[in-house]
């Protein structure tokens, strides 16, 4: 700071940042263009697939700590100096990388694919060939992504006493 050190005053004057509001104009846009496209059929709008498949989204990007990174700003990844690894896992619990919210997001979305294939396996009218598979894939999709978080928050909260397939 030149004022700490001198009793020089610089006013430093930044121009706003319109990235921000260009983009939500930009989605609002495309959410009004599709709309005004499919005026006479908005029966998507009344999906309860839609709305779920918004909601689940909605969940898991503020569960993987998307909020985090957008306060906080920490960097995607470091890179040791001395040995030039890539870490993508952030060694502490108080904070994090952008690398590590996105594995958290596709970890913990194989895990809903997962539960959904089980439930769907036990609900629906197909093939029985067909239903064994899919418990096969939701089980297998649960037990490998879930282990593979319970990793990651061992990895981060050191002293952590469980584990499922991973150390």
């Amino acid at each position: 700071m030149v004022a700490d050190r001198t009793d020089v005053q610089i006013r430093v004057i930044r121009p706003p940042n319109y990235a921000g509001p260009l983009l939500l104009g930009l989605l609002l846009a495309v959410i009004g263009g599709m709309a005004y496209l499919r005026r006479h059929n908005l029966e998507f709008l009344f999906s309860k697939n839609v709305w779920a498949f918004s909601a689940l989204c909605f969940v898991l990007i503020m569960t993987s700590g998307q909020m985090w990174n957008h306060i906080r700003g920490p960097p995607y990844a470091h890179k040791n100096p001395s040995t030039g690894q890539v870490s993508y896992i952030h060694g502490s619990s108080q904070a994090q990388f952008v690398a590590e919210t996105h594995i958290v997001l596709l970890f913990n979305a194989a895990v809903t694919m997962g539960i959904v294939l089980l439930c769907e396996a036990a609900t629906s009218d197909i093939d029985i060939g067909k239903r064994k598979i899919m418990c096969v894939a939701g089980i297998g999709l649960v037990m490998l992504f879930f282990s593979w978080l319970l990793s990651i928050f061992r990895a981060k909260y050191h002293g952590y006493p469980y584990s499922f397939l991973m150390s």
